[in-house]
């Protein structure tokens, strides 16, 4: 263990910070249900910006990440595209300023300003969505807190804290054990100051993880001096085609044996099915999470558009500074990682082993505290978002519509800490649970997109094709597992895709169109382009004054732009890192040529 005083002492005082932080806002997170669960639609989007963008540094998703980086090498810049990365782009040009018009509180609550409050299947569209968002949510606390535990057994070995502890705990629960001391912190200042304190925990979060990304990418930079990386031919270029043809067979067999499980090796097709999937998952616009809470939690509709488009800015160039770091240090000094084990090469224990074993005393506490920082503000937006949908459109929907301000607060109170729990109760059956618990986060995102795509392009999808959309696509996605055994979930998507599309329009044909005055106060407020030409009719027979949205083919052409942008952005740290001067400065122009025309086509035609 190479953990110092300093180390621990900053790691210490960034957690009693936190604390601190979340009693300075309990006051003002108290004076209504608007301040404690959106800061009151009050913060600046550049602050909102920071906190989505961290909350996205999340432990598990680095690992992963470092992992295929050192695999896959540059190549690795793409298979992020399975999110996919580059929604937060289509967010960015049209769909975050689309959302925070609606003026809701959660994406259930806006489904009624575009279905409205009665009518068939209005109801089940509701608490699907509610069910959707509290069971991601309890699944991603279950395994976040798991992650972090045993992240943090790497630095802290059991043996060196156990004669401190007056009980004692079996080895399969040390993991569980670092998990919830740390989640008590993140539930204490997330619960206490609502949004404020998670926005500016977020912030001091972001400060310290650059620090930490930038010192790795500095360290990395000084090792590789008068060094050559042993990497297999084609791994500094980013480009591909039908096949990878990256072969490891002669450096290191385990990484094509990781290309092999993966199924990565046709990667064309793969790429294809990623930008096919991710086309139209961008098009649905952001799921009812933390990243959907900071964009209706803005100003105004514009705000909401240069806060998702900063997300990018900030988080991309720093989080890559740290993968192609520690990817570079681990291939300079595989062989002093430690990271063999009998089953063969574990990849994702680049992450730990790297920073155990490079890191100087001072910075390993800096990226040390950064990471606990990233796991606690993932976790806080998490059980924000939860407590968002739990207390908004549960509690007050059917319990207490009445309900007053301080008794708002106190369910906030309750549901936080009854929705830990249960999070860290899943976490302790991870075990028994996993594949169950995958299947219904799989299922859920699979059942997501077709009905959420229709929602704001077509004026004839209503509420009963909303549910009957979501609902035949979660049930298929939790079919073919049995079905598709062994197959990449990836290759089998497109048809869970048109079952979902299939249910969605015969579930809107099966019932009347929404009402007519709801589907013109949507068109009004929301302006979306897209099949909705009736509505449209209509509404300038009222209003001959009204302007339609004609910004379809610009905000295509701006949506593309922007992806390349952010392949850019993602590019430039790994090129710099690396040295590899003319691929960088050709990344810099384009970059540059792109900033300046997306000023003219996109920044300065921002509306709210």
């Amino acid at each position: 263990m190479k953990l110092q005083l300093i180390d621990i002492a900053i790691v210490i005082s960034y957690l009693v910070m936190m604390v601190l932080i979340g009693w300075y806002y309990k006051n003002k997170a108290r004076q209504n249900k608007e301040s404690y669960l959106m800061g009151g639609k009050k913060l600046p989007w550049y602050m909102l910006g920071l906190s989505d963008a961290s909350d996205m540094f999340d432990i598990s998703g680095t690992m992963w990440m470092i992992s295929l980086c050192f695999v896959y090498g540059m190549k690795s810049i793409w298979i992020p595209w399975l999110w996919p990365v580059f929604n937060q782009v289509f967010n960015m040009m049209f769909l975050s300023k689309w959302l925070r018009r609606s003026n809701a509180n959660t994406g259930a609550e806006w489904l009624a300003t575009r279905f409205g409050l009665t009518g068939t299947g209005v109801k089940a569209s509701h608490n699907i969505v509610v069910a959707f968002a509290i069971i991601s949510c309890l699944g991603f606390l279950a395994y976040g807190f798991i992650g972090l535990g045993k992240f943090i057994e790497v630095f802290v070995p059991w043996d060196l804290v156990s004669g401190y502890i007056p009980f004692d705990i079996p080895p399969q629960y040390v993991a569980h054990f670092y998990g919830i001391i740390f989640t008590l912190f993140a539930m204490f200042y997330s619960i206490l100051g609502g949004m404020h304190s998670i926005v500016v925990g977020d912030f001091i979060k972001y400060m310290i993880m650059t620090i930490g990304c930038i010192a790795i990418a500095v360290i990395a930079y000084l090792h590789l001096q008068d060094k050559t990386l042993n990497v297999p031919k084609g791994w500094f270029d980013p480009f591909f085609g039908w096949k990878l043809d990256l072969d490891w067979s002669n450096i290191l067999p385990s990484a094509n044996k990781k290309i092999e499980d993966d199924g990565f090796g046709l990667f064309g097709i793969f790429f294809m099915m990623m930008l096919f999937k991710g086309f139209f998952a961008s098009l649905a616009g952001p799921s009812p999470s933390y990243d959907m809470q900071k964009v209706l939690s803005t100003k105004s509709p514009k705000e909401a558009s240069k806060m998702t488009g900063f997300v990018s800015l900030v988080l991309l160039p720093v989080r890559y500074s740290m993968i192609i770091g520690l990817t570079v240090l681990a291939l300079l000094y595989f062989n002093e990682m430690g990271i063999s084990t009998p089953q063969g090469t574990d990849f994702e224990r680049i992450l730990p082993a790297a920073i155990n074993n490079f890191l100087p005393v001072g910075i390993l506490g800096l990226v040390l505290t950064g990471l606990l920082g990233a796991f606690m503000g993932t976790f806080s937006g998490t059980l924000n978002a939860a407590q968002a949908y739990i207390v908004n459109d549960v509690y007050l929907k059917y319990v207490n519509p009445k309900a007053s301000t301080k008794k708002i607060i106190s369910m906030n109170y309750i549901v936080g800490v009854l929705v830990v729990i249960v999070g860290v109760v899943l976490g302790f059956f991870a075990k028994d649970v996993n594949s169950i618990l995958q299947w219904i986060v799989g299922a859920l995102y699979g059942g997501y997109i077709a009905s959420n795509m229709l929602k704001w392009y077509w004026w004839r999808f209503n509420a009963n094709g909303f549910f009957w959309g979501m609902a035949s696509g979660i049930a298929a996605a939790l079919i073919f597992p049995f079905i598709f055994d062994g197959i990449l979930p990836l290759y089998v998507w497109p048809l869970l895709f048109v079952i979902s599309l299939i249910g969605s329009i015969v579930g809107t044909y099966a019932a009347p169109a929404t009402d007519v005055e709801i589907l013109k106060a949507f068109y009004s407020n929301v302006k979306p382009w897209g099949f909705w030409k009736p509505v449209h009719d209509l509404v300038i027979k009222e209003n001959p004054f009204f302007k339609p949205n004609k910004r379809f083919k610009l905000d295509m052409f701006n949506v593309s732009l922007g992806i390349i942008a952010q392949c850019c952005l993602t590019l430039v740290p790994m090129y710099l890192v690396m040295w590899m001067k003319l691929p960088l400065l050709i990344v810099l122009l384009i970059l540059a040529v792109i900033i300046i025309i997306l000023k003219r086509t996109w920044w300065n035609k921002l509306e709210d």
